[in-house]
């Protein structure tokens, strides 16, 4: 930046802001608005400042202190909602040259966002407080937010569809308090003015939602002042947007019964008579199309009325069919319980007749020994039979709580069983391992001595002289080699052949076991059919069969369980030892010549 040609307040202040502690900011940027409202100023002039007080920052500190929490700013509310009428400020009539995307598409929306936001907590703060001076500040401080807000998007007249977008507006517009209601029903008649084709800009469900609330306060309060206001806004959209008096007829069918009853002779006649003209005028307008539609959606209902009953029509039998099928079932159903009830309560009387037989089987028992046993054995017999009884008594008390404490420990007894799978296993690869050939380290040799190394050379030296080597000459040692050559080109030749010759049994005997297994698996001849000749015609269907089948062997044994595989013999090296699958390998016939 050109230092010469920026403003000096600015410049002071841009130094005095970034050298103080970060909770004296906002009361420092408080003195923009001493700046931006200097009297001598001209158009280029306040324009150059806004520009120096962007390109230095400022107004991107402003946006960041609103973003903070403003019950810890110095002066709380107060200084949050001058903040939000200097960032307004700062922003309309000002024109970025470098990197404008940034500012219009990113910074302006982050900015209305910041504002909407700030307008929410003071209206919260508003509607709860109690006493009549906090209310008038949070009021006075929520009209200079709204004031910013409108001056923002008056400047920057995109802005607008933006702010009707923000779920925070709808939030704001969307309350039951009569000041802050009339407040943003105002910043909604700016927007209106400002910007006639905002409605048609936005979202389906946001022009909904902002008409509905409207519509919502026209019904449900009985204040001039809401009253007024939301049926001025009505007025204005259908004057700005004559498409929309349609929506107004066809979703809001009461409207012009509301209005003519509730809000006639409240002291906006006016507004209310050119609202219900237009109603009038498009109902009577449209009455014409409604006819035609009527009758169009009458035909439609006929034949669809037609299509549906002949369509029960069809489904009758078939209905009638399951009615009787279901009546028929519950009837069964119902005489299978009746019957089965008999049979218990029949059940029931003769186990209780059994019961009764027996006690008195029992007790004329008793009777018979009472008289045939000594009246001095009375006592002793008694005492007798009471042991027996007691005994039998327990001996089924234990039956019961051994049964009970088995089926307790049940799942133990499981887990111990799998344990001692395992330890078997365990053991026996330990044993097997321990019966190996144990394999000792290898021991480096002990160093020769002077003397041995001397009297072991002398020995070589003796043999040398003993058994001089035989010289040979050039010729024969390439015949000798030329020999060698020829049997090592013999050997390799005929193992080679013998390879082919095995190779071509094991084929031979693999193609005679799958034509043995497919005869022996044949059916018989009044039974056979083109496709059981076709596996004896072509090699490749018994080839493929026998795959599958193999295949499928071999992935049922690597699905096994773990345990499954731990057999009486601990297996090693992945070796898979069932016969039967060795079986089916052997008899695959994989190919070769005929």
């Amino acid at each position: 930046f050109a230092m010469a040609a920026t403003d000096p307040q600015v410049l002071a202040l841009a130094a005095q802001i970034t050298e103080s502690r970060e909770q004296d900011i906002p009361l420092l940027l408080l003195k923009l608005k001493g700046i931006l409202s200097t009297p001598s100023l001209g158009c280029e002039e306040s324009s150059k400042i806004k520009q120096d007080i962007y390109d230095y920052g400022l107004t991107q500190y402003c946006l960041l202190v609103l973003k903070r929490d403003h019950s810890q700013l110095h002066g709380a509310w107060a200084t949050a909602a001058q903040l939000a009428e200097i960032l307004s400020h700062c922003c309309v009539g000002l024109e970025v040259k470098e990197d404008p995307e940034e500012f219009y598409k990113k910074f302006l929306p982050s900015a209305i966002d910041s504002l909407l936001v700030l307008g929410k907590r003071l209206q919260a703060r508003f509607i709860r407080a109690i006493k009549d001076k906090e209310k008038q500040d949070f009021l006075h401080w929520f009209q200079i937010v709204t004031d910013a807000i409108c001056w923002l998007f008056g400047g920057h007249i995109q802005l607008a569809a933006c702010v009707l977008q923000n779920d925070r507006f709808l939030q704001l517009l969307i309350t039951d308090d009569v000041e802050t209601a009339i407040i943003m029903m105002s910043v909604l008649h700016n927007i209106l003015r400002i910007n006639s084709s905002v409605l048609l800009e936005v979202e389906e469900e946001t022009l909904h939602s902002i008409l509905d609330e409207l519509v919502y306060k026209l019904s449900s309060t009985t204040n001039p002042a809401v009253g007024s206001a939301a049926t001025k806004l009505l007025l204005l959209v259908a004057k700005l947007c004559k498409q929309l008096v349609q929506l107004f007829t066809t979703r809001y069918k009461g409207l012009k019964g509301l209005l003519s009853k509730q809000w006639t002779g409240k002291g906006f006649d006016r507004e209310v008579n050119q609202l219900l003209d237009l109603l009038y005028l498009e109902q009577s307008s449209g009455k014409g199309g409604m006819q035609k539609q009527c009758q169009a959606a009458c035909i439609i209902q006929a034949a669809w009325r037609g299509f549906q009953t002949r369509k029960r029509l069809k489904k009758l039998p078939q209905a009638v069919i399951t009615l009787q099928r279901s009546f028929r079932a519950k009837r069964e159903q119902e005489l299978q319980h009746l019957t089965k009830q008999k049979e218990d309560e029949a059940l029931k009387l003769q186990m209780q007749l059994q019961r009764q037989r027996a006690m008195r089987l029992f007790h004329e028992r008793q009777l018979a020994l009472l008289e045939v046993v000594h009246a001095s054995q009375v006592n002793k017999y008694m005492q007798v039979m009471e042991e027996k009884s007691a005994l039998t008594i327990q001996r089924f008390w234990r039956g019961y709580r051994a049964r009970k404490i088995f089926h307790q420990q049940k799942q133990s007894l499981k887990e111990y069983k799998a344990a001692t799978i395992i330890q078997r296993a365990a053991c026996k690869f330990l044993e097997k391992r321990r019966r190996r050939r144990p394999l000792f380290p290898w021991k480096e040799p002990k160093g020769l001595t002077d003397e041995q190394r001397l009297a072991l050379q002398q020995k070589v030296d003796d043999y040398i002289k003993l058994h001089p080597a035989s010289q040979m000459s050039e010729e024969r040692s390439k015949e000798l080699h030329m020999q060698a050559q020829a049997k090592l080109a013999q050997f390799l030749l005929r193992s080679k052949l013998e390879q082919r010759a095995a190779q071509r049994r094991e084929a031979l005997l693999a193609q005679v076991n799958t034509d043995v297994e497919l005869l022996m698996n044949a059916p018989g001849l009044a039974e056979t059919t083109e496709k059981d000749l076709g596996a004896f015609m072509s090699r490749s269907i018994p080839v493929a069969t026998k795959a599958r089948q193999t295949h499928n062997t071999m992935l049922k044994y690597t699905r096994w369980p773990w345990w499954r595989k731990l057999g009486d013999e601990f297996m090693e090296d992945d070796v898979i030892p069932d016969d039967a699958i060795n079986t089916e390998l052997e008899t695959l016939f994989i190919g070769g010549r005929k």
